[in-house]
């Protein structure tokens, strides 16, 4: 089984994108997360990634991806205590009001 725990070191979010399912969970600062996969291979598990655009430094917001690289992709994610964190875990509202009217507007746009 591979193990990969992220912290969060900054002071502001990190937003932990796990692919290749898109799914992101978002970090306190000094918050960690541990990913298990169920891959017991001798290959790298995971890839890890950090990024950030202008946007999201100016709102204070960093990420990290890590890809799921071997074994099923739906990894399991968990908090310092154990506890299950699923997708959109504390994704504050304004991000998720702000990402709801963005899809909005893709669709009114696709729609003849």
């Amino acid at each position: 089984m591979g193990v990969l725990d992220i912290t969060n070191s900054n002071t502001g979010w990190l937003t932990l994108w796990l692919e290749p399912l898109g799914e992101g969970r978002w970090l306190r600062p000094g918050e960690t997360f541990r990913i298990r996969s169920d891959y017991n291979g001798d290959e790298l598990d995971f890839l890890v990634d950090s990024w950030a655009d202008e946007e999201d430094r100016a709102a204070g917001i960093e990420n990290v991806t890590v890809v799921i690289q071997r074994g099923n992709p739906y990894a399991e994610v968990t908090d310092a205590n154990g506890n299950t964190v699923e997708c959109g875990h504390q994704r504050p509202p304004e991000i998720s009001e702000k990402w709801d009217e963005a899809s909005r507007k893709r669709e009114e746009r696709a729609t003849p």
